[in-house]
């Protein structure tokens, strides 16, 4: 029998079910009345969450500092947002805030449809945090075998990195971006500085320059 739990915290909803059956969860996710909310199963728990405005805020700002960073320093990307990922076999599936591929853009480079049966799962995912998951998003990413994280939490960016063992170990420069330290982004989120984000954007990509490019 199906447990309800609701949450609400910082402008976010949270409900929580509980005895979830896989096939319950595809018929919620494909269905075009729940194209907003964002869903993470585990094993027939499953969370349903309506972003607030500045979840939303502040994962735009994180995919524009990553998109321009790869576009200043000339590195291949492949963008593909929240897209849902999920096995059906490991009883697990969710939408990250955004994701990419990088260091395995070439082996799924021109591929239309991505199957994480053959397919890589992308390099890296953003978790944007202004209230906390009930369920563990980082259990689900390790079982996807997501291998980095990028996870901003009361104002403070952090890089993971999945290990050997199955879990994610807090790293000081991106495993996909090795030249980049992700807390040297922290002062670019910020609400005030990025209230213009055409200034702003400008002069990250000026950061980049002078920082990496400066011969």
């Amino acid at each position: 029998m199906a447990t309800v739990e609701r949450v609400v915290l910082r402008g976010e909803r949270r409900v929580v079910l509980s005895g979830i059956s896989w096939e319950l969860y595809e018929q919620l996710r494909e269905n075009e009345a729940n194209w907003h909310v964002h869903m993470a199963y585990d094993n027939g728990r499953l969370e349903l969450m309506s972003p607030s405005q500045d979840h939303e805020a502040i994962k735009s700002l994180i995919a524009r500092l990553i998109e321009a960073f790869t576009e200043e320093m000339g590195i291949p990307l492949r963008s593909l947002g929240s897209t849902t990922w999920k096995r059906p076999e490991l009883a697990k599936g969710l939408e990250p805030d955004e994701c990419y591929y990088l260091l395995n853009h070439h082996r799924i480079r021109g591929l239309r449809q991505i199957d994480l049966e053959v397919d890589p799962p992308p390099d890296l995912a953003i978790e944007t945090e202004v209230s906390r998951s009930v369920v563990k998003r980082l259990r689900i990413y390790a079982a996807l075998g997501v291998p980095e994280i990028w996870r901003w939490r009361k104002k403070g960016l952090t890089a993971y990195s999945l290990g050997a063992d199955g879990k994610y170990v807090a790293r000081e420069f991106s495993l996909n971006l090795p030249m980049l330290r992700v807390k040297d982004l922290e002062p670019f989120l910020d609400f005030e500085l990025s209230a213009d984000e055409t200034a702003w954007i400008r002069k990250f990509r000026a950061w980049v320059r002078e920082r990496f490019l400066a011969s």
